[in-house]
C-alpha cells in the first residue's frame, strides 16, 4: 500500500468482506498478528499483472440482478477488480483475495502478494520434475513461493500450495539475487506449487537468469490464461504440464478446477515449439479406469502427436487422500502399454524406481538409450541427440 492506503483502511476492507469479524469480536492474539502480518505483506506488495477495473457489470459475476437493480453497492465493490491470470476468473471487491491466495484487491488495485517472496529453493535433479528429454542429468535450482489455484485434494507440496503468504513470512529477493544465486546450476525450475501465481516474478527472475545463459523450465497445472501464457512461454526454455485426467467431473470434484482450460494451455505450449511433457498422476478409483486412461492417451496422440513424451506416475496416499491405496503397478503399466499401443514414442512410467518404463528407448531400433533409476541416470547411450545404435534422433533437449 502507498501512504494513501493506511493500515486503518486495509483492515477497514478486510471488515467489509466479513475477514475482520474475528478482530471485532476479540479475536485471539494470533488471529490479530495473522492480520497485521497480511496488512503489512499488502502494503509492500507490487501492483500485479493481467488485471482489470471491474465496473458494476463485473460484479455480475458473484451477485444476481435482483442483488444489483436499483441498489447501491455493497461496500468495496466500487473497487472491485477481475483478474486475467488463471481460468478462474476472479472478480474481487476491495480487501478480497483470488482463489489462490497469492493476488488480492487493495483499493481498487490488484497486488501480487508472492512476489519476492521464495518460500523453498534447493537443487534437484531435472528427472525430479519429471523432464526426461531435457538436458537429461541437469540440476535445477528449483523454487516456489505460496499458493495455487487448484485445491487437490491429493496434492504432495500441499504445504506450500495451499497456504497464504502471511503464514509462510519471508523476506524480499530480487529477481536478479534469484538468478545470481541460481547460476549455481544451468537450469532454473519454476515448480513445487503452481508458478503462474507468482508469473510476474517468474518472467523477471527468468529475464535475469537468459542474461546469465541459463535454461528456464516450468513445472505446472496449465491452468492459466493465454496472455499470461504466452509472455511465460518467451522466457521459459521448457514446460510440463500436469494433466491430472481426462474428465471435467475429476477436475471439478478432486482439483476444483476445469478440464478445458488445460487442454487449451497444453495446445498453445505445442504449437509454440517449447519443448513440453506431460505427467499423469494415476490415482486409484478416481481417475485411473481404461476407459478415461485411454480417452487421455487418445487425445494426446490425436492432438499433440507422437513426440511428446507422457508420464504416467505412481499416486502414494498424500494430504486428503490418506485412506487411498498407492497406484498398483500393473495399473501404470496398463496405461504404459496403452501409450505405446496408439503410437507414442516415449511413454514412461514413474515414481516406480527400477521399472523399465523408467529408461529412454530409441522409436527406431528399440536401444537403451538413457537408463534411469528413479530420478538418477545410471547409463547413457547417445551420441549428441542421436541413438549411438543406429542413428535416429530423438525428439528432445539433449545439449
Amino acid at each position: 500500500m502507498d501512504g494513501a492506503h493506511s493500515r486503518r483502511t486495509f483492515l477497514g476492507a478486510l471488515a467489509a468482506f466479513g475477514a475482520g469479524s474475528a478482530l471485532r469480536g476479540g479475536g485471539s492474539a494470533l488471529v490479530s498478528s495473522r492480520f497485521d502480518a497480511l496488512a503489512d505483506l499488502a502494503r509492500r506488495a507490487p501492483v500485479a499483472r493481467w488485471w482489470v477495473s471491474a465496473d458494476r457489470a463485473g460484479c455480475a459475476a458473484c451477485h444476481g440482478p435482483a442483488d444489483l437493480r436499483g441498489r447501491a453497492l455493497p461496500p468495496g465493490h466500487g473497487q472491485a477488480v477481475r483478474c486475467g491470470l488463471c481460468a478462474h476468473g476472479c472478480v474481487l471487491r476491495a480487501g478480497a483475495r483470488g482463489r489462490c491466495r497469492a493476488r488480492m484487491n487493495v483499493g481498487g488495485e490488484l497486488r501480487s502478494l508472492v512476489y519476492g517472496r521464495p518460500l523453498s529453493t534447493q537443487l534437484d535433479p531435472i528427472e525430479k520434475k519429471p523432464f526426461f528429454h531435457f538436458l537429461p542429468g541437469a540440476l535445477a535450482f528449483s523454487l516456489a513461493t505460496a499458493g495455487c489455484p487448484l485445491r487437490c485434494r491429493f496434492c504432495q507440496n500441499w504445504q506450500l500450495s495451499q497456504a497464504a503468504p502471511e503464514d509462510l513470512p519471508t523476506g524480499y529477493v530480487s529477481p536478479e539475487a534469484l538468478a545470481q544465486r541460481a547460476a549455481a546450476a544451468p537450469v532454473v525450475a519454476f515448480t513445487y506449487n503452481e508458478p503462474t501465481v507468482f508469473a510476474e516474478y517468474l518472467v523477471d527472475i527468468a529475464r535475469a537468469a537468459r542474461k546469465r545463459g541459463l535454461r528456464c523450465v516450468l513445472v505446472s497445472c496449465g491452468f492459466m490464461n493465454e496472455a499470461p501464457l504466452a509472455e511465460m512461454i518467451e522466457v521459459l526454455d521448457a514446460i510440463k504440464i500436469d494433466l491430472k485426467g481426462f474428465s471435467p467431473a475429476f477436475y471439478r470434484e478432486v482439483s476444483g478446477a476445469e478440464l478445458a482450460p488445460v487442454l487449451r494451455s497444453i495446445k498453445q505450449v505445442a504449437r509454440s515449439g517449447r519443448h513440453l511433457e506431460l505427467v499423469n498422476l494415476v490415482v486409484p478409483t478416481l481417475n485411473d479406469a481404461d476407459g478415461a486412461l485411454r480417452s487421455l492417451v487418445d487425445w494426446v496422440a490425436g492432438e499433440l502427436g507422437p513426440d511428446v513424451p507422457l508420464h504416467f506416475t505412481r499416486f502414494h496416499p498424500e494430504y486428503q487422500l490418506l485412506d487411498l491405496p498407492p497406484t498398483p503397478v500393473a495399473t501404470l503399466e496398463r496405461a504404459w502399454e496403452m501409450a505405446r499401443a496408439r503410437g507414442l514414442r516415449y511413454a514412461y512410467v514413474g515414481n516406480v524406481p527400477g521399472h523399465p518404463g523408467n529408461h529412454t528407448r530409441c522409436p527406431s531400433c528399440g536401444s537403451l538409450c538413457i537408463e534411469r533409476k528413479g530420478a538418477f541416470i545410471m547409463a547413457r547411450r547417445m551420441k549428441g541427440s542421436a541413438c549411438a545404435a543406429c542413428g535416429t534422433r530423438l525428439a528432445g533437449v539433449w545439449s
